[in-house]
């Protein structure tokens, strides 16, 4: 097959599949005869990110695969194509979510443990709505808690191809445009959970959604800022779904407790 061809095909259908796309999922497009391969296809793929420099969109890999989507720089005039408001999210939520993806498995009880405060079963059902966590396992203790992970689908939402591209919380200090502050405490972390008990239906963890445990031995001071990393663009897709205001906890919190996210969803 002609690389012209082939870029055509590749590139029609990330667009048309409105979510990511991995090597194989595309080479299975083609049929056995006429099938190029995942070398061709990734090098296909670097042709078509190539071809998106000086375009509004660009071709990134995230966790699940391929995708297209708009850059970053274009989002204040793309998103004027809705009038609603921009989805917004508690503090305590975006506290919630670092902490899950800084210190998974974790439990419910761990986090208070850490933040100070109760964790709202509000707050958990939304963060297992989008698709950001889900329970991965029960710690083998009395009541045996549910233990906590991020999904792929928030690495994907966030642009990220895995756990270890999350920024290091030494560095968080120095990202001033990421909200809310989150003073953790060296002294009352404790160790990663070790002992674990996989839920009902849960398979071994891959290596995509293995648990990486994070620097948290740093000094306080040094770990001011500290949220979900922030989406560097929204997605291709997400040009036909408004945005949401939900705050993710209680809705009688303040607004003050209120942040409003700079990404789109997918």
């Amino acid at each position: 097959m002609e690389t012209i061809q082939l870029k055509r095909i590749v590139e029609a259908a990330l667009l048309a599949a409105g979510q990511p796309m991995a090597l194989t999922q595309i080479n299975d497009l083609f049929g056995e005869e006429e099938m190029p391969g995942v070398d061709a296809i990734a090098n296909t793929l670097a042709e078509l990110q190539a071809d998106c420099a000086e375009r509004g969109v660009e071709l990134v890999e995230v966790a699940s695969g391929w995708r297209y989507q708009i850059r970053k720089e274009t989002q204040p005039w793309v998103s004027r194509l809705w009038s609603e408001r921009q989805t917004k999210y508690s503090r305590a939520l975006l506290e919630t979510l670092a902490l899950i993806a800084y210190r998974q498995p974790i439990t419910r009880a761990e986090i208070e443990q850490i933040h100070g405060v109760a964790v709202s079963t509000n707050m958990v059902k939304t963060l297992k709505e989008r698709e950001w966590i889900r329970i991965v396992g029960h710690r083998d203790v009395p009541g045996r808690p549910a233990l906590f992970g991020t999904t792929k689908h928030f690495l994907d939402y966030f642009n990220l191809k895995n756990l270890d591209e999350l920024p290091p919380l030494a560095e968080l200090r120095d990202l001033s445009d990421i909200e809310p502050q989150l003073a953790l405490d060296p002294d009352t972390i404790g160790p990663l959970p070790t002992a674990i008990e996989l839920a009902d239906g849960d398979e071994p963890i891959d290596s995509d959604d293995r648990y990486v445990e994070r620097e948290t031995a740093v000094e306080s001071s040094d770990i001011e800022d500290l949220t979900a990393p922030a989406e560097h663009a929204a997605g291709i897709e997400s040009a036909t779904t408004p945005s949401e205001d939900r705050s993710g906890d209680d809705p009688d919190a303040p607004e003050g407790d209120v942040v409003q996210s700079d990404f789109n969803e997918h």
